[in-house]
């Protein structure tokens, strides 16, 4: 029932003001917090990741997010339809979508009349979360990576039936097959019948009287899987990888879950990322900057030749044009910008000091383009 549902706000411990990555933050600490595989064999672990999955998969998604604001849990939760109860409104709509009326009258009397059924207790699968570490480099041209992770996935003992080998299900007597019972409910509005999930059976019509052993009647058990997946070129840190069908196996033919694959990109010792720029410095010494020369600058392609002007100064920055990221939907790729560092000589010998006195000796303001300024401003302020 939907009383029986906690709000998805509580749930992921955020209010309803929250951003998109305030929820996005929230789920991955409580997700990593319940995960099954840092939880092995706890199920109120396991029941919690799945409602915090629940509660992100509605939160995360625009269109959910102002249907469940608005209606609560009918307006996101198609196991709350009657099915031929309801009827669809589309016109003036301001979701943009139908919307089955029949969720409302749920939430007030468990249902809505009509013979739907709720496709026999079928139940879609959870999703769960893997973790993938890449290199700097990896995450800007793509690769290919295995992951290993457990999921929930059908027994292959009795092919996910539950039952043992050999036997069948019996009809459940409480709704004779049909996976749902019918109540009679007195109302302000008069006596209505309604329909819902037959808790015996859980929707299934069917009742295992002799389960399988190795997953005690559940159809699934969890299992140990490696899986190979491709990584777009320009994906960044903590970016998640959404891959269909590769989460929990469903329950009584629901279907499958998703798996969410965080993406952790290592730091580069030389190399920073912003947006799909990429920047470096470089150092030089002091006569490069004063004579201008050509450099090695290093970049994701391998390295080039750049020639830098004479007087280039401190601090001065460059662009390397499309030697950035790629952007990760294909549309144009990145620059490289390279801040210039000039190295001020140490421990020099008493005759490099007197070369370089000479030099300052033979130096005058107009040499100094900042200096000549500054004074200038001394002049203006103080007079000469």
């Amino acid at each position: 029932m939907l009383a029986d549902k906690r709000d998805f706000y509580n749930v992921l411990e955020i209010n309803k003001n929250a951003s998109e990555d305030e929820i996005k933050k929230a789920y991955r600490k409580l997700a990593k917090k319940y995960h099954p595989d840092l939880n092995p064999g706890d199920k109120q672990a396991e029941k919690n990741f799945k409602e915090v999955s629940e509660a992100y998969e509605v939160l995360s998604d625009k269109g959910k997010k102002a249907r469940y604001d608005q209606f609560g849990h009918a307006g996101v939760d198609p196991s709350y339809s009657a099915g031929g109860g309801g009827y669809s409104y589309s016109s003036g709509n301001p979701f943009g979508e139908e919307f089955d009326l029949g969720d409302i009258f749920s939430s007030f009397f468990g249902g809505f009349g009509g013979n739907g059924s709720n496709s026999r207790g079928a139940k879609k699968g959870s999703d769960i979360q893997a973790n993938v570490n890449i290199s700097f480099e990896e995450s800007a041209k793509g690769c290919s990576k295995n992951i290993s992770y457990t999921c929930v996935d059908k027994c292959d003992n009795c092919n996910g039936t539950g039952n043992k080998s050999g036997t069948s299900p019996k009809t459940c007597p409480a709704c004779k097959g049909r996976g749902q019972v019918t109540i009679s409910q007195r109302t302000p509005f008069g006596v209505i019948q309604t329909t819902r999930t037959c808790d015996r059976c859980q929707g299934s019509g069917k009742i295992i009287s002799d389960p399988c052993k190795v997953c005690s009647g559940e159809g699934r058990v969890r299992k140990n899987k490696n899986l190979e997946i491709k990584i777009p070129a320009g994906i960044n840190n903590e970016q998640i990888l959404n891959i269909r069908n590769k989460g929990n196996t469903g329950i009584n033919g629901g279907s499958t879950g998703d798996l969410h694959v965080y993406v952790k990109v290592s730091k580069h010792n030389i190399f920073e990322r912003k947006d799909n720029d990429i920047w470096c410095t470089i150092p030089i010494t002091f006569t490069q900057a004063a004579l201008g020369a050509t450099i090695i600058i290093p970049t994701l392609d391998g390295r080039v030749e750049y020639v830098i002007h004479e007087g280039t100064q401190n601090g001065d920055i460059f662009k390397l044009k499309n030697k950035g990221i790629p952007n990760i939907y294909g549309k144009g790729q990145g620059d490289q910008y390279v801040k210039v560092h000039v190295e001020i000589p140490r421990n020099l010998s008493i005759e490099q000091k007197e070369i370089l006195k000479k030099f300052g000796d033979n130096i005058n303001e107009k040499n100094y383009q900042k200096n000549r300024s500054f004074f200038d401003k001394l002049k203006d302020l103080f007079g000469s």
